[in-house]
């Protein structure tokens, strides 16, 4: 029995402790891209499955150990193998945890926010983070394959009342599968719903380890980046999370570092790379080595070129 595991680095939430209160792999969803397999126990009925007792002991037990060690925790973070939602104590895990003095997170694929006790034990985390993987009826089945007593509506409804009044951190995830949910009309769907939930932050993912189903691919670069200038037009802030820890837009001295990080976060405008290139002093020859050798990717839209890293484990299948 695992509960809590890491510390782990995280580019969300910096160092994070995770906290395992489902065990695996009981969900709301089977996700065709979950990185876990396929679910083993779908169900929407909230349940006890552990007591708050425990989950604190386990949690205790690796903040002490990691204090031990000099090592900083961020954040304790319910990242389960299943929904955490589903646990019906939830809410007096999150109240249980508070003395420690660590801000909380709550991931979560959203399905049960239509119910009120979910919004209201959610709303005790500090920073939430809500699955947005589709806004159409066909194509949320086809990724998420819900529970069948599901309503898409009354998820989107429960979100956009959660975001109303929830005073910490809301960020949205949406995950991209190639053929299924990157299209245009999809893509904007979705920012249609993130931009009325106003989140901090919209991350766009790419599934960077082995789906639950095998015909399961990851989009092209083309299409990432026309979802993230899609999402840009209607959310402030936009940012890729495909599992690589990049830096700011800032120069730290190494300029294809730079540039593979900075890439691998948010595509670049031309005209910000050649701005990037001037301020480190060396000129296109360091962008068209990356491109050759295929760690850089020029792709277009809206009649500009856009710089972005080349996703790992798409060379072999291009």
């Amino acid at each position: 029995m695992k509960i809590a595991f890491g510390p782990v680095p995280s580019r969300r939430l910096g160092q994070s402790l995770g906290i395992n209160n489902i065990p695996p792999k009981i969900c709301t969803y089977s996700c065709v891209y979950c990185q876990l397999g396929s679910t083993l126990q779908m169900q929407v009925d909230r349940q006890v499955f552990y007591a708050p007792d425990q989950v604190l002991a386990h949690v205790q037990r690796k903040v002490a150990n990691a204090q031990e060690k000099g090592e900083a925790i961020d954040y304790l973070t319910f990242v389960p193998d299943g929904e955490p939602t589903l646990d019906v104590n939830l809410g007096r895990e999150i109240a249980t945890l508070r003395p420690l003095g660590v801000k909380i997170g709550v991931i979560s694929n959203a399905s049960l926010i239509w119910r009120q006790d979910v919004r209201e034990e959610l709303a005790q985390a500090d920073w939430v983070s809500l699955k947005a993987d589709a806004a159409a009826e066909k194509t949320w089945r086809r990724v998420n394959r819900p529970h069948r007593k599901l309503s898409l509506d009354a998820i989107q409804n429960g979100m956009l009342e959660f975001a109303r009044q929830y005073t910490g951190v809301l960020v949205t995830e949406t995950m991209l599968i190639d053929g299924v949910n990157d299209g245009e009309e999809d893509i904007r769907k979705v920012a249609d719903l993130i931009a009325r939930l106003q989140p901090a932050r919209a991350y766009l993912a790419i599934p960077t380890r082995p789906p639950a189903e095998t015909w399961v691919q990851l989009p092209g670069e083309d299409a990432i980046n026309r979802a993230y200038q899609l999402l840009s037009e209607r959310v402030e802030h936009v940012e890729y999370l495909i599992g690589y820890e990049g830096n700011a837009f800032a120069f730290t001295g190494d300029v294809e570092e730079d540039l593979l990080s900075i890439t691998a976060v948010h595509p670049m405008r031309e005209d910000a790379v050649d701005a990037f290139l001037a301020r480190a002093g060396v000129d296109w020859v360091v962008v068209r080595r990356l491109v050759a050798q295929g760690q850089l990717v020029a792709t277009e839209y809206g009649g500009r070129r856009f710089y972005l890293r080349r996703i790992k484990g798409r060379r072999d299948r291009d």
